[in-house]
């Protein structure tokens, strides 16, 4: 059905560039063509006169015959039906088509009777029940093939993806040449669909021209829709014919930029997967540096091609192209200066994303860092939003960085008076810090008298967690855990420190330890 559309179309066009004068339409169908003008008259002024006359004919439903009446008065042949005249054939008509009076009068008249015949045939109740017939076939083929692609690609896409599966569970496709197979895969996959959007839609619009092409009443509609798409589609296609010379190199020079960020950023994905691995360069670091990367080449690109843009030599487009740079030079120097600031931290590495921090008086976990701003989630919960360069001028201290690795040491200090033995204070210590569920066994706690005061002892209580985010807890959690086995154990803490009266001497603690 669409094959004949287009054939249709494309003898229409043919039968255009070949037969020049005016046509003579009868509902959108052309029936024959005049070349010749007479006196006044224009050749397509005649041509206008007869279609509005076969109009006035088959709005009658008139069924007379078409007959042809030579008139040798005037050298001409009339054709009348039914006594009214549709045209008169000149001797000029003939001149210019080369061919008798009489048989030019006849092939016109064999042409009207064919247009009037078609015409009262398409106009029956039969031909509109055949033209609902064909476009509903024809829908309905559209549909199935649409539901039948659709079922096939998935088929394919779900073969591929189990292919893929059972290569990478048999260890036949690991590492960088598994993440060969994904991209390429995908981006076959992505081009098929692209062209069969492309088809389909394509068929689509064939379709709709069919359709209105069926009905006599908009069979008009269906050569305008065919002409606009040829317009429109033609003149696009001219535009770009003529902006080759100049553009070539910018498409050029696109193509390259996209293709090579799509390379970088394949490579960045093996970085940080670990597949592709960089001795100067930490996994944790790929993306930052695409990101960075992927700017510079984007703005290198649009420096190169800045003069083969259109309007990119005039006077207009340089003067607004001056005014954005000063705008944004002077609008934008914090916002610059806190790009830099991010930069030199993303490769400082001070924290990751989740670690706790603090940062001058803001003590939390980070949400988010960008070139601009570092996000951080107080214990309060509450969202602060610090600008880079000010952090590039604090001091950041961070309590995830180590326990990664070696834990977080838990330090708190109590005060025990002289008469209770140390070696009783640190057991007494452990015990609490054993008791505490953050609390590592290994590596294991251990306690550092810090100082002898007047009248008691500095002992410090170190203690490893690997759960920095949550230490306050633990440190309320060690804190209560201390102040019950001490008070178990019936030792007095002397925190805050206080003088005391006693009676009789003072019961010294023997030494636990050898004597110098």
């Amino acid at each position: 059905m669409l094959l004949r559309l287009w054939l249709a179309s494309f003898t229409a066009l043919v039968a255009l560039a070949q037969n020049p004068g005016a046509p003579v339409v009868l509902e959108n169908h052309e029936v024959f063509r005049i070349e010749a003008a007479f006196g006044p008259y224009s050749a397509r002024d005649r041509a206008n006169d007869v279609s509005l006359r076969l109009r006035a004919i088959v709005e009658r439903g008139r069924t007379d015959p078409v007959v042809t009446t030579y008139v040798p008065i005037e050298n001409a042949t009339v054709i009348t039906t039914g006594g009214i005249l549709v045209l008169t054939v000149l001797e000029a008509d003939a001149k210019a088509a080369g061919k008798p009076q009489a048989q030019l009068a006849g092939e016109y008249a064999a042409a009207i009777r064919g247009a009037l015949s078609s015409y009262r045939e398409q106009h029956t109740y039969w031909s509109y029940f055949l033209a609902s017939a064909q476009a509903l076939a024809a829908w309905a083929v559209f549909l199935g093939f649409i539901w039948l692609v659709r079922r096939v690609v998935g088929w394919l896409r779900t073969r591929m993806d189990l292919w893929g599966a059972q290569k990478a569970t048999s260890q036949q496709a690991r590492g960088l040449g598994r993440i060969l197979w994904e991209r390429a895969s995908l981006l076959l996959f992505t081009a098929a669909r692209v062209f069969l959007w492309f088809f389909i839609l394509f068929q689509f619009s064939f379709l709709i021209s069919y359709t209105f092409g069926l009905f006599p009443q908009t069979a008009g509609i269906s050569t305008t829709l065919l002409d606009y798409l040829r317009s429109t589609f033609g003149g696009i296609w001219n535009a770009i014919l003529n902006y080759l010379p100049s553009g070539g190199f910018v498409i050029i020079v696109g193509f390259i930029t996209h293709y090579l960020l799509r390379v970088l950023a394949f490579l960045t994905r093996a970085v940080e997967q670990g597949d592709l691995p960089i001795s100067w360069l930490h996994p944790e670091m790929a993306r930052p540096t695409y990101q960075l990367v992927r700017i510079f080449v984007l703005i290198f690109a649009l420096v190169v091609v800045f003069p083969y843009l259109p309007g990119g030599q005039s006077d207009a487009f340089k003067g607004v192209s001056i005014l954005l740079g000063l705008l944004i030079s002077v609008g934008s120097g914090s916002s610059i200066s806190n790009v830099l600031a991010g930069i030199m931290i993303t490769y400082m590495r001070p924290y990751r994303i989740g670690d706790r921090v603090k940062i001058a008086d803001t003590l939390g976990d980070v949400l988010e860092k960008s070139l601009l701003v570092t996000r951080i989630r107080t214990i309060k919960n509450v969202e602060v939003v610090i600008p880079n360069s000010s952090i590039l001028g604090s001091q950041i201290l961070n309590y995830s960085a180590m326990a990664r690795s070696r834990g977080l040491v838990l330090h708190t200090t109590v005060t025990i008076g002289y008469s209770t033995p140390w070696p009783q204070v640190q057991e007494l210590l452990i015990s609490a810090a054993k008791r505490t569920n953050a609390i590592v066994a290994d590596p294991a706690p251990y306690v550092l008298q810090t100082s002898l005061n007047d009248f008691h002892v500095s002992y410090e209580l170190n203690a490893f967690t690997e759960s920095p985010n949550v230490f306050e807890f633990t440190y309320s959690e060690l804190h209560q855990n201390i102040q019950d086995t001490f008070a178990e154990a019936g030792v007095e803490i002397m925190s805050p420190g206080f003088l005391a009266i006693r009676k009789g001497p003072v019961q010294l603690p023997e030494p636990s330890g050898p004597t110098v």
